[in-house]
């Protein structure tokens, strides 16, 4: 049976091996966790989640809708995962962190031709087909072998992480359940605020105490994952358009939609932990209890877990990375997940199935084969491959991304635009899957 070796437990490297394994490869996925932790990680878990517990919209009109549609499809074991744990949060798809981790380490378990090992690989094997998915928190040693082996430096930007609220200690007789427009069931926690009380608010945050980026390294944030007080900084109501916005939600109290507004969102399937959207931090702890203390309803809270800020590592992906993922320099090698350029959780599963996938094909001798220009897998793996290497950076998955946009006609109604893309890609995404699955026929585990 032919071999392949995986580097990291993260949801590429646990998708990358469900894909391989389940077409007949003997896969061993090294994963360094407990025996090595990361500055983020809080357990030695397989494809625990860490910056959030939401896999974002599950709406086909938008991005991460539609890849995780085409993930479905392709069988992918951490939709399977996510689909088995899900916790409310109105059009968006969150999961119980703990039982998503243990469906994963369970079904990857299972597996008769798979091998979980817990040890630190720090040198990349000479011969024999490898997938490293090791994640943004790889460590040093295995990030100066990548370096060595490509021949160039990696890029890197900070990452921060929300604070989770203790949910007996919210303050009820201000905080409010409901979803925006009422999408879904009173599914998220709502902490109003007058413009008094975000001015105070405001004020606070923007003049906090913050954890800052080594001396020698310049502090670059991803976009969509901004810390709060940094957004802050762009200017006064620029929250209230971003995660404090207060549209589609009305105060029980008054009547009246609020100034702006705090939203939690379930961290677990017995409601008992809840998540700060958007509150992705670096204020230092105290802080965090003083300043995030202002938030009406949140006076007396309890952190479960503070916010924090990481570094995030990836390389130069389109100097590197062939289109099937493995290195220019060396085509045993494939790369997958967020160390590619992509960001988020499911961008990085799709790009694991990917990489398992075409390492399996591989490895049976069988054709390379891509995935459709206008699926969103296909946008992924064009941004990591043939975006302009020297403003290259990480990016979430987006129509922008996609290849069909700029051949459909204008039109003033994006819903109906989108709802467009979503179908074309979906129409060139299946006959790619059923090749899969015909070319693994009898493999299946």
């Amino acid at each position: 049976m032919p071999e392949l070796t995986i580097v990291g437990g993260g949801l590429a490297g646990c998708e990358a091996a469900w894909q391989a394994a389940r077409c007949g490869i003997s896969v061993q996925l090294y994963e360094m966790r407990p025996g090595r932790m990361t500055e983020a990680h809080r357990t030695g878990d397989l494809a625990e989640l860490v910056c959030s517990n939401s896999l974002r919209s599950r709406e086909l009109g938008t991005g991460p809708g539609l890849l995780k549609e085409e993930l479905r499809r392709a069988g992918s074991l951490i939709m399977e995962a996510a689909a088995a744990t899900e916790v409310p949060a109105g059009s968006a798809m969150a999961v119980d962190r703990t039982l998503f981790s243990e469906h994963i380490s369970s079904r990857l378990a299972e597996c008769r031709n798979l091998r979980i090992v817990r040890e630190e690989i720090t040198k990349l094997p000479d011969s024999g087909m490898v997938i490293v998915a090791s994640g943004p928190l790889t460590s040093a040693p295995l990030a100066e072998e990548i370096s060595r082996i490509i021949g160039g430096e990696h890029l890197y930007f900070y990452d921060a992480i929300a604070p989770i609220i203790d949910a007996e200690s919210i303050n009820f007789s201000i905080a409010f359940r409901a979803s925006r427009y009422g999408k879904g069931n009173d599914d998220y926690i709502n902490c109003p605020m007058t413009k008094e009380e975000y001015d105070r608010f405001y004020d606070a945050l923007v003049a906090a105490d913050t954890v800052t980026a080594r001396e020698f390294e310049k502090a670059q944030f991803f976009e969509g994952c901004m810390p709060v007080e940094v957004m802050a900084e762009r200017g006064r109501e620029t929250l209230c358009f971003g995660p404090l916005k207060p549209v589609g939600l009305t105060d029980p109290r008054t009547g009246k939609r609020p100034f702006a507004v705090v939203q939690l969102r379930a961290e677990n399937r017995d409601l008992t932990a809840y998540n700060m959207v958007g509150f992705q931090t670096r204020l230092r702890q105290p802080e965090q209890k003083r300043v995030f203390g202002m938030i009406p309803g949140l006076e007396q809270a309890e952190f479960l877990r503070f916010g924090s800020i990481h570094r995030n590592t990836f390389i130069n992906a389109p100097v590197h990375l062939n289109a099937d993922l493995t290195l220019k320099l060396r085509p045993t090698l494939f790369l997958a997940g967020q160390i590619t350029g992509v960001e988020g959780y499911i961008e990085s599963t799709a790009i694991g199935l990917l990489a398992g996938i075409n390492a399996a094909r591989k490895l049976r001798d069988l054709p390379f084969l891509p995935p459709p220009p206008e699926s969103a897998h296909g946008a992924l793996v064009r941004h990591i491959t043939e975006s302009d290497p020297a403003h290259f950076q990480p990016s979430n998955i987006n129509f922008g991304l996609m290849a069909i946009t700029g051949s459909l006609p204008r039109m003033k109604d994006k819903k109906a635009r989108r709802a467009m893309v979503a179908e074309a890609a979906l129409a060139a995404w299946q006959p790619f899957v059923s090749a899969l699955h015909r070319d693994c026929q009898g493999d299946l585990q």
